[in-house]
């Protein structure tokens, strides 16, 4: 009875890849483009998944100078 395939834990299916894949790209998009935006490169966006780093990111985002703030427009 241990030998079907829905009783093994070890093992992901193809649906738990599709979900990961889903689930960081709705994540990491919209962060990008907001770093973009903000001047930083979206490939910084892969912070966010390091658990203590996504912390630090998000420090260094909301203390730095904005784009808006620069211009002088308020």
């Amino acid at each position: 009875m241990m030998d079907q395939p829905y009783m093994m834990i070890g093992y992901w299916s193809a649906w738990h890849w599709i979900a990961f894949v889903l689930f960081v790209t709705l994540l990491l998009y919209p962060i990008g483009r907001i770093l973009a935006r903000i001047g930083f490169s979206p490939l910084w966006s892969i912070v966010a998944l390091v658990p203590l780093a996504n912390l630090v990111g998000l420090w260094i985002v909301a203390l730095r100078e904005w784009p808006r703030d620069r211009s002088g427009s308020r």
